[in-house]
């Protein structure tokens, strides 16, 4: 009998596979990103919507959208300083069709002041894109004897004791407090509200004499004169409020501390996704219009490259990590 030389048909599909399999590794085929993004993107906001994050997210989701071609969805996901919505991005896929708008608060604060880290701040999130920076705010009540910062130091040797209130535990404006408190030698106490809204309402009425927040959204109430700004927490004065000082021209050098902005993504995203979606925010970075609407909200757009804006996560981390954990501060 002569054994008959046709292969059976899963040898032959076996055949062609490998065939395409070596035709791809000669840079032929392999279309995994090549196509990035043929889906919509899920842009995470770790705070609830119409704040300083929220805003910025939804600009630079807008812009993305055209520049990419592809929708970019705003998921708003609050909670334990912005650990929440940080948590979702570290165990999300790292297929560029997930990120989130990093800012300090999910970044160099609120893991550190959860009982246990949920995250690595640095090494689990690829950190694609700075978008800006913005200073805090410190003011006052205008009930209150205080018209500086170092009004504010003065006051609290005076009485012994002086609260001040932020968005909430673990938020910026409450690392802060905590950091004046401790360069100060003066005895703060912290009056946590659930979001800057409150604390406003508390502050215009005199309930707390002071309050500490991101300087974005306090403008309106500097110029009707509903509250009194003390002083910016950058090491220059903010274009958005000319005629605050900054901390260091009352000699406070060591109490400089920006909020910064940025896109980030789960860790090991493809470098030819972080490549164009890098590409991609600096080109929206540079437009006019982009600008001029984030000036208007405090920041200062700083556009980088993602080696860049790593080396800055990693310095404010190291910066405030002791910090927080110094403090006590406990989600």
């Amino acid at each position: 009998m002569t054994r008959s030389t046709t292969q059976p048909a899963t040898g032959l599909r076996r055949r062609s596979a490998l065939q395409l399999l070596a035709t791809g590794a000669a840079g032929i085929a392999f279309p995994a990103f090549a196509a990035w993004p043929d889906k919509p993107i899920k842009l995470i906001v770790t705070f609830p919507a119409g704040g300083a994050s929220d805003i910025v997210a939804r600009v630079m989701g807008e812009q993305l959208a055209r520049k990419l071609g592809t929708p970019v969805v705003v998921d708003n996901r609050p909670g334990a300083g912005g650990s929440v919505g940080g948590l979702v991005v570290t165990q999300s896929p790292a297929d560029g069709y997930t990120l989130m708008l990093s800012n300090s608060t999910p970044i160099s604060i609120g893991p550190f002041a959860l009982e246990k880290q949920p995250y690595d701040p640095v090494e689990g999130f690829t950190h694609i894109a700075m978008i800006g920076t913005a200073p805090c705010v410190v003011m006052a009540t205008p009930s209150a004897p205080i018209r500086t910062i170092a009004d504010v130091e003065s006051q609290a040797r005076k009485l012994g004791r002086l609260d001040f209130g932020s968005g909430g535990p673990a938020s910026i404006g409450h690392i802060y407090g905590e950091l004046m408190k401790k360069t100060m030698g003066v005895n703060m106490v912290h009056v946590p509200y659930r979001g800057g809204a409150p604390m406003t309402t508390d502050l215009i009425s005199g309930i707390i004499p002071i309050g500490i927040d991101v300087v974005t959204a306090f403008v309106p109430y500097f110029k009707s004169g509903q509250l009194v700004p003390l002083a910016v927490t950058s090491a220059t004065r903010s274009a958005l409020v000319p005629d605050v000082p900054s901390v260091v021209e009352f000699g406070y050098r060591t109490l400089v501390l920006d909020n910064f902005f940025g896109i980030s993504g789960p860790a090991r995203m493809p470098a030819d996704v972080v490549a164009r979606l890098n590409a991609a925010c600096n080109e929206v970075l540079a437009q006019a219009d982009v600008k001029k609407r984030m000036l208007d909200l405090g920041i200062t757009t700083s556009p980088e490259s993602a080696a860049a804006f790593t080396g800055y996560v990693k310095n404010q981390v190291a910066a405030l990590a002791p910090a927080v954990k110094g403090a006590g501060v406990k989600l």
